[in-house]
């Protein structure tokens, strides 16, 4: 039997990159999926078609995570839809990099309501759906940055340090219920965005992991499939670190 054969799983930014990852990888392991995004475009589509593609029942669903309003609305169709939530991964993420000297104001809030202020939208929003059903697992995706910081990106480390302290409250409130509570933490990971970078900043990169490689979504998605399934079902409250070793 696959690990999430017949639940439901709400990812966050799932239209590319390690969202996505998360989305195939939990379809793969049986779970239907519904995804969320900005804009339902050709990208959205065919990411749709390919979940669908693994057998399960996948709909994307335009809407802002930084909007608590139109998240409670959107969880509200996902259920109408799916009849329940097992699973919620919040993954939708943006970066908008500069010194602190040099940082706007419209810079820190724009990252931190997409980051930071989603994950309170969606969990508040899916927790009272878990908490009728008496069970569920929220997986949110910080960094190893929220943890270490890094010059450069003070409002992208302090969105992420935010999920890791949030995730330890909802673990500790919901414990009771049965519903877990988990961050997962990624390190240098190769995406469409890191791809961009110079070569010989990907090399240093690398050196400096013990491992030395970068991760890949797929790296991510399979400690997220722990996270969702049942073989986690003693682990709450914790930062799973999946950087190759960069951050001990």
């Amino acid at each position: 039997m696959k690990l999430l054969e017949g639940k439901t799983a709400i990812i966050t930014g799932a239209s590319r990159g390690i969202g996505k990852a998360v989305a195939l990888e939990f379809a793969r392991q049986g779970a239907n999926i519904a995804f969320t995004d900005l804009r339902y475009d050709e990208i959205a589509q065919e990411t749709e078609k390919e979940i669908a593609a693994l057998g399960v029942k996948a709909k994307m669903y335009a809407s802002n995570a930084a909007d608590f309003a139109a998240t409670n609305a959107t969880v509200d169709e996902i259920v109408k839809e799916f009849g329940r939530v097992d699973i919620l991964v919040n993954n939708a993420g943006i970066t908008k990099d500069t010194l602190l000297m040099r940082m706007s104001e419209e810079q820190w809030d724009a990252v931190i309501n997409v980051n930071l202020k989603s994950v309170f939208n969606f969990t508040k929003a899916v927790s009272a759906v878990m908490l009728r059903q008496k069970s569920g697992s929220i997986i949110s995706m910080s960094s190893v940055v929220g943890v270490s910081g890094n010059a450069g990106q003070a409002n992208y480390a302090a969105s992420k340090a935010g999920i890791i302290g949030f995730t330890k409250s909802v673990a500790k409130e919901l414990g009771s219920r049965n519903i877990r509570a988990n961050a997962v933490a990624p390190g240098f990971i190769i995406t469409d965005m890191t791809a961009q970078l110079p070569e010989d900043v990907r090399k240093e990169w690398a050196a400096k992991i013990p491992l030395k490689r970068g991760g890949t979504p797929e790296d991510i998605a399979k400690v997220c499939v722990f996270l969702a399934s049942d073989l986690s079902a003693y682990v709450t409250g914790q930062t799973i670190h999946v950087c190759g070793g960069m951050n001990m």
